[in-house]
């Protein structure tokens, strides 16, 4: 076992080990491995011997003479050159001040050869330096699931012939939109499990976090890369008061005042900046939002209609049944339950087992006092493999 202090040494210089042994040119899968023996040697001598003044150094050495044993001991894999050439276009390391080799490694992990679900395995296991294990545990698939995706995004990358090496100028912004797109599913993940006994995996939202900071360093004026760290702040900002005892505590029961005051103002400052700066994204809208919510300051304070128009917005950029509902809820609070319910039965007709749209069209009845809203919040509590819904939807069922 290892202390608090080491695994955050580890978890942070990960990327830049992988990144070193990387520009050799071989394998990200046999880097990985290298690593990973690495880490384990580390494991024995460090609590032995201590920490070593220049961790990532030592991992770094480690690590190579790992990889040039197995390189050796295996005839059948043949040697690759050193790349020694540089790439003089704008390229993606350029543009960070401090060449932050996480960030190439996010951008090789979000590469389009992989599907979005070994890309967010990946993305975990060579970003966040998490094992298979927890991997497994906050993406909620069995642990065999979890290293099948990684092995699997690390063979696909090796048959694209990917490489760690700088992303030509005119693939930035797709490749900055997939890496968005992990982080953010990454974040949501962690910040509502959809099944287990828990709410929020800390591990998965700081990890989301904390990569989302590097990224928004090394493209400052990328206004939708500062909308989503906005959002993951916001979001973040409200997460202690989000469970009490285990129990689900709705919005509008929520004590704003332990909420941290000082991310929101972050956040909104973020989005400030970002909003003048060109076309406005899904990110930043989703961050104005939850910006409105967080501004607020009680839950009958909160500038519906200025949400309703957000996600409006919203539906004609980026249409999905997630902002079909926030809309349809925030209609209800703008025109009233009965409005609601009418925008939501088109969406639930297509998503007849969805549990939020079944418990969102709960409240919407519990409002209007209507004898179908127990039924409905069974239903929705029998859908969600989440404990803490189960509970909280049966208990409204018991008291609708």
């Amino acid at each position: 076992m290892t202390d608090g202090g080491t695994e955050d040494v580890w978890r942070r210089e990960v990327p830049h080990v992988l990144a070193a042994l990387q520009r050799r040119g071989v394998a990200l899968e046999d880097c990985e491995d290298a690593v990973q023996e690495t880490l384990l040697a580390a494991a024995v001598q460090w609590p032995r011997e201590g920490m070593p003044t220049n961790p990532r150094g030592w991992l770094i050495r480690v690590a190579s003479r790992r990889l040039i044993d197995a390189q050796r001991s295996d005839a059948a894999r043949p040697r690759r050159e050193l790349q020694t050439e540089q790439d003089r276009t704008a390229t993606w390391s350029q543009r960070v001040d401090d060449h932050d080799d996480s960030l190439q490694m996010l951008v090789l992990c979000c590469h389009p050869a992989l599907t979005t679900a070994s890309a967010v395995a990946l993305t975990l296991r060579a970003v966040g330096g998490l094992t298979t294990r927890q991997i497994a545990a906050g993406l909620l698939v069995p642990e065999s699931t979890a290293a099948q995706r990684v092995s699997r995004a690390k063979a696909t990358l090796r048959s694209a012939g990917a490489r760690f090496e700088p992303v030509p100028p005119e693939q930035l912004p797709a490749r900055l939109h997939a890496v968005r797109h992990v982080l953010h599913l990454i974040f949501t993940t962690g910040s509502s499990l959809p099944s287990g006994s828990t709410v929020i995996d800390r591990t998965l939202t700081d990890d989301a976090i904390r990569i989302t900071e590097r990224l928004h360093r090394a493209v400052p004026r990328d206004p939708e890369t500062a909308g989503l760290l906005a959002l993951m702040l916001l979001v973040d900002a409200r997460a202690a008061t989000r469970v009490n005892d285990g129990r689900l505590v709705p919005l509008a029961e929520q004590d704003r005042a332990a909420w941290d005051a000082a991310q929101i103002d972050r956040a909104v400052l973020l989005l400030e900046e970002a909003l003048p700066r060109g076309r406005v994204g899904p990110f930043q809208l989703q961050a104005a939002i939850a910006a409105v919510h967080a501004t607020a300051a009680a839950f009958a304070d909160t500038d519906w209609p200025q949400i309703l128009e957000l996600y409006r917005m919203l539906l004609t950029v980026a249409p999905s049944a997630a902002v079909e509902l926030g809309a349809a809820i925030a209609l209800s609070e703008v025109e009233g339950p009965e409005a609601g319910l009418a925008a939501l039965e088109p969406l639930a007709a297509a998503r007849p087992r969805d549990h939020r749209v079944i418990a969102a069209r709960a409240h919407m009845l519990e409002t209007l006092a209507r004898p179908e809203a127990a039924v409905a919040f069974r239903q929705a509590a029998a859908l969600t493999d989440s404990i803490p819904e189960q509970n909280y939807l049966n208990v409204k069922a018991g008291h609708a």
